[in-house]
Order: C-alpha cells, then structure tokens, then sequence
C-alpha cells in the first residue's frame, strides 16, 4: 500500500498507475520544501500560462531553465564572489542556491523566459495536437448503403 497524505491506496488494485503513485509521493515530499525562491503561477488565458519566480539579486548567468522528462527544473547559484566585501547590519535579499521544479502537462510547451525586475517570467503553452482536438463531421445528402456496410463485416 502506498501511503499519500493519509491515505492508503492499495497499488495492488491500480495495474499500470505506478508512474502516478510516484508522482503523489515526489509531490508529497517536496511539500515540506521551504518555498525559495517564491513564485506564482499565472493563467493568461485557457491554453497559455505564465510562471514567475522571484529571483531578486540573480543576474541571468547565475540562473538556470530546463525542460526535461515533463517536468520543468528552474535553478539558480549566485556563489560568484562579490565586487569588496560588504558589511551588512541586515541582509534580506538572499542569494542562496535554489532549485525549483514544476511538473508539466502533457503537451504544454516552454515558450520562452525573461528576466524583468528581479522577476524570472517562464511562458508556457497548452497545444493540443491535431489528432485530440475537436472536429466537426460533415453531413451528406446522400443514400446510406446499409447492405454494403453490413457485406464489410
């Protein structure tokens, strides 16, 4: 049994669902995680989707976007060595190693990010492929031949 939340689910009874009883456990105990950097997830319309990461004190170079397996791995490492050396009486803005990952549906796409204003902005996109999306049949004013259609099974 596979226990998600509370909840026992018997894996015994779901053939073929491991890959969605790894998915509940990975996303269970990434829950606890300690939200750095912090993020929103934005819906601009029914097919397009924006995800925006704080990144504040991050310069371009030091962060890092991949698409792999589904999923969508956002990280960054400002370890570079700062210009003097700083004496800080308080230190908010913090510029510790993160690593951010968002599972993503089939087919949606990355269609690109960009930095504004110590924002990381990730532009996705829902695509349906051609073959699921809807289709209107057209109707004929011609005589349907039941006996042929009948002779072919």
């Amino acid at each position: 049994m596979t226990n998600t939340s509370g909840i026992q689910y018997p894996r015994a009874g779901f053939i073929g669902f491991d890959h969605l009883f790894n998915e509940l456990e990975r996303v269970h105990s990434k829950a606890n995680n300690s939200g750095y950097p912090p993020h929103n997830v934005i819906k601009e319309s029914e097919t397009e989707f924006i995800i925006q990461v704080a990144v504040a004190g991050f310069k371009e170079s030091q962060i890092d976007i991949e698409v792999k397996d589904g999923f969508l791995n956002i990280s960054g490492d400002s370890t570079e060595p700062e210009e003097g050396v700083v004496d800080y009486i308080h230190k908010g803005i913090s510029s510790k190693r993160f690593s951010r990952t968002f599972r993503l549906s089939e087919h949606v796409e990355v269609n690109g990010a960009e930095l504004q204003d110590g924002i990381l902005v990730i532009h996705l996109e829902y695509v349906v492929p051609e073959e699921l999306r809807p289709r209107k049949i057209q109707i004929t004013g011609g005589h349907f031949d039941h006996e042929t259609i009948g002779a072919k099974n």
